[in-house]
Order: C-alpha cells, then sequence, then structure tokens
C-alpha cells in the first residue's frame, strides 16, 4: 500500500514537473521579447524569430554606443543613412528589407509604409520606411525616422499598433516631441518605446537631436514606466488596455 502511494506520489510529481515545462515552453513561444541596441535599434525575439530594426554605424548620435553586430533572422532598416541603416558588418545571412511593399517571411507579414523623412516632402533625406509586422500575437510598428505627420491612407494601413516605436529626439530628420504626441494621439497605441533621442552615447560636437525630457513633459498624462535593463517581455494578455510609455536603459 505505502509503495502504491509512493509511487502514486512520483507519478503526480513528474505529471507536475511535465506541466510546469509545457507551460513554460508555451509562454514563451507566445510572448516578444525587445532589446533596445541603441538609438532606433532593436532585437525583436519572439516566436522562434529574431527581427533586428536599423542597425547603425556608432557615429555622432550613436558614437558611444556597440555596433549591434548581433545574429538575426530578418534586417528591417528605415533607410540607408548611417544612423538607421548600416548592415556591412553584420554577422550571418539575415534577409534584408528596406523598401516599401508587403513581404513573407516565415509565416509573417512584413508591410513597409513609406514616410518622408524630412519636412521638406522628401527632398533632402528621401523616404523613410515604417515598419509593421505581428510577432508573437503582438502588433508591432516601428517608425524608423519618420518625420511628416501621418495622412489617413497610413493611419488605415497602420491601423491601432500594441507597440511603437516612436522617434521624439527631432532634429532634421525625425519627429521631435511635439510631432510625436500628434502621431500617438493618431495611432492610440498600448505601449509606446521611445526612440532617436539624445543619450550620453552622443559626441556632443555632432549630434543635433534632443533628450527625452522634452517628450515626456508633453505626455505627462500618460503613465512612464523605465526599465532597469536593456530588454522587456510582454505577452498579448498582458497588453495594457490604455498608452503606457516604457523606457529602456542601455547598458554602457
Amino acid at each position: 500500500m505505502k509503495r502504491r502511494q509512493l509511487m502514486g506520489y512520483a507519478g503526480a510529481g513528474l505529471f507536475a514537473s511535465l506541466f510546469t515545462n509545457f507551460t513554460a515552453n508555451a509562454q514563451s513561444a507566445n510572448s516578444l521579447s525587445i532589446q533596445w541596441l541603441g538609438h532606433t535599434c532593436f532585437l525583436f525575439t519572439g516566436g522562434g524569430t529574431k527581427i533586428l530594426t536599423n542597425p547603425f554605424r556608432p557615429i555622432g548620435c550613436t558614437a558611444k554606443y556597440r555596433a549591434p553586430n548581433v545574429v538575426s533572422d530578418l534586417v528591417a532598416i528605415s533607410s540607408q543613412l548611417l544612423d538607421e541603416g548600416y548592415v556591412d558588418k553584420l554577422p550571418g545571412s539575415p534577409k534584408l528589407i528596406f523598401e516599401r511593399g508587403i513581404y513573407k517571411f516565415k509565416g509573417m507579414q512584413f508591410q513597409g509604409i513609406g514616410i518622408d523623412h524630412d519636412r521638406q516632402g522628401g527632398r533632402r533625406f528621401g523616404t523613410n520606411t515604417a515598419w509593421l509586422w505581428k510577432q508573437a500575437g503582438i502588433k508591432i510598428l516601428h517608425l524608423g525616422g519618420a518625420a511628416a505627420p501621418i495622412s489617413i491612407e497610413q493611419k488605415i494601413l497602420m491601423g491601432r499598433p500594441d507597440v511603437v516605436c516612436i522617434p521624439v529626439g527631432g532634429g532634421p530628420k525625425a519627429y521631435d516631441g511635439k510631432e510625436a504626441k500628434a502621431a500617438i494621439d493618431i495611432l492610440n497605441p498600448k505601449i509606446i518605446i521611445p526612440t532617436h533621442y539624445r543619450t550620453q552615447a552622443a559626441d556632443a560636437q555632432q549630434c543635433d537631436i534632443a533628450a527625452l525630457d522634452e517628450f515626456l513633459n508633453l505626455m505627462s498624462g500618460v503613465p512612464v514606466k523605465r526599465s532597469n535593463g536593456d530588454s522587456i517581455t510582454i505577452q498579448p494578455q498582458g497588453l495594457p488596455k490604455d498608452k503606457i510609455i516604457r523606457i529602456l536603459s542601455y547598458k554602457f
């Protein structure tokens, strides 16, 4: 009798262990990790796929960031400028997308949406490509170096993203705080990750963008959550109902 009970307990323990591992794997498959690599560069990991956005060459506003030479499956860039489209030294052979249009990759759809990269109709810096895709059940919009207001047609394509990575530091080729706020009012995202702002990585003589404070002051009614690290992990069921600003920390 005692032997049967012990076997029962052991079986229950094994079942519990298997159930725990299964649950953990299911959660991992249905979660998205977002790692900030500096400026507008992020590594999105989820659903068995790694997506790298806007790798840069360390110069100017990105001078003291480490070059984001990380392994990925696909690289999406907003332009071929050095601060958001430097792909020469990336490891491996990731697929590269950089033009507007629709692309299929590993069961996911990526949509490149063109937005002017300056306030002169694109005459100075050309067209910026914003990237929209869904990964691990989460709808992501990376606006790259958008500088023009979002049109009705663009809003229809973008819908309401779960996560938006949006430039806020201004300069000649990206939104400043006021322009970023206007875009957020149109998109109504759930999680806002500010990008393209001045940090201690900047070469003071060669960086013309503002720090994060101006944007945060303009967004004073939206909760802000700062991360102690450079990464966050989110799941579809954990998305907020209303807007929240998430600020990631770069590990210098």
